[in-house]
């Protein structure tokens, strides 16, 4: 499957009134990224819509998820731009095929809901981060316990584009 490239996105974002900026870096052989989604709200100001940080290698371990936020009166489809965004970065830009993330367990509740969500994206469960010494150094990293998960980067990408999509019908 031919996928859009990040600068379609772009443009296809732009189309709907929003903006797509991304603010990458390359620490000791590292890609660190920032990708926002915003929109106008008049007077060169724009007002954030959601965002995505993450960093990459090309090691096995890929693209690593951090941070992903969607604001509760963002448009629909705001979201799924994020993602795919993210991920059509990572494959035109990094070696990464791979990412993983962190189902971050603050409520059972809210953790069950993440995984839902994440596994709906194409992640799958992985490894328990929990209390054990060798969790800890992950734990670290992750900023909490919850359950690691993987996903494949053209999996990801086509549903988030598949939402994307349909986010513009409804």
């Amino acid at each position: 499957m031919a996928f859009p490239s990040l600068e379609q996105l772009e443009q296809q974002a732009q189309a709907r009134a929003l903006l797509l900026r991304l603010q990458v870096g390359r620490p000791v052989g590292l890609w660190s990224l920032r990708l926002v989604v915003a929109q106008s709200s008049g007077n060169g100001r724009a007002q954030l819509l959601g965002e995505m940080k993450a960093w990459a290698h090309g090691g096995a371990r890929g693209l690593q998820l951090d941070t992903m936020r969607v604001q509760p009166q963002a448009p629909a489809g705001v979201g799924a731009l994020v993602w795919a965004a993210t991920f059509a970065w990572a494959l035109e830009c990094t070696p990464c095929r791979k990412a993983r993330l962190l189902a971050i367990e603050d409520d059972a509740r809210q953790h069950r809901r993440l995984v839902r969500y994440f596994q709906a994206l194409g992640f799958t469960p992985t490894r328990r981060l929990a209390g054990s010494p060798s969790d800890l150094p992950l734990r670290l990293i992750w900023g909490g316990a919850g359950q690691m998960m993987v996903g494949d980067c053209d999996e990801v990408l086509t549903r988030a584009l598949r939402r994307w999509a349909a986010s513009a019908c409804g």
